[in-house]
């Protein structure tokens, strides 16, 4: 089984993560776009097409699905690339975890990029799966571009300033951006008030990785042998991950995967 990730950078990782501890014996393809990130002050078309070239640089490797691990890019690009590659390659999209984290009854946060943040698209999924639900949106300006730099002093900063912006009585957090979940625990920290309940997190990662498993019609097997490998591609060129990546845990994870080979 061979499954593909894609992003302009390393948000993807989480997901990544998520799928070699499903699946230790998957091959997997990590399709990013040094050359064009960041995706998110992009106009909506030229992000889709930056997206497709990703996509098809990775399509080539001829893996058995796709999974879209950015939410910008599956608010803007998803329906053009399915449109492009399924139905012979399954294409699975990242949506913030707003539908599980409103059934624990709220108040929650979401904490997503300035472009997602009052978006109409993130409006839907509150006005569809929270309703009744007390929510805050939370811009977190820098946010992603620290964590994609591995910048320590920066991550600090934005989370701060992010976490000032979060109610006192928030119960529950979203992680609306893949590059957050490998913060999370930085996040709970800000976020926990003292004397109050234990604060939850809900990233897409492992929903993400369970679902691309389900269009594949295969169980998670987490005791197979780790014989997965990885192949990097850098803007459609064949590479290794970069430094950054291995700052965090999920990056440190995949590095012991089997050595880069080229796709037969």
């Amino acid at each position: 089984m061979k499954i593909a990730l894609m992003d302009s950078g390393i948000g993807l990782l989480a997901a990544t993560a998520a799928v070699r501890r499903l699946r230790p014996d998957a091959d997997l393809v990590l399709s990013l776009d040094p050359d064009g990130m960041p995706w998110g002050p992009r106009t909506p078309e030229d992000l889709t097409g930056r997206a497709l070239a990703v996509a098809e640089a990775a399509a080539a490797h001829r893996p058995d699905a796709l999974i879209v691990g950015c939410n910008t890019a599956t608010v803007h690009a998803l329906t053009a690339l399915r449109a492009r590659l399924e139905p012979g390659l399954p294409v699975i999209g990242t949506v913030p975890a707003i539908k599980p984290a409103a059934a624990g009854g709220g108040p929650l946060a979401i904490w997503a990029t300035p472009a997602t943040t009052g978006s109409p698209y993130q409006r839907d999924l509150i006005e569809n799966f929270a309703d009744g639900v007390t929510v805050t949106e939370v811009p977190c300006w820098g946010l992603a571009e620290a964590v994609e730099r591995a910048d320590e002093t920066a991550i600090d900063a934005a989370v701060a300033a992010a976490a000032e912006l979060t109610p006192d009585d928030v119960t529950t957090v979203v992680l609306g951006c893949t590059h957050y979940e490998l913060v999370a625990e930085r996040i709970r920290a800000a976020v926990q008030r003292p004397g109050r309940p234990p604060l939850a997190l809900h990233g897409s990662a492992g929903a993400v990785a369970a679902q691309a498993l389900r269009r594949l019609g295969e169980q998670p097997a987490p005791q197979t042998s780790a014989s997965g490998t990885l192949t990097v591609l850098l803007s459609g060129r064949e590479g290794a991950l970069p430094t950054a990546a291995l700052t965090y845990a999920e990056g440190r994870l995949l590095r012991h995967a089997a050595a880069a080979r080229t796709a037969q």
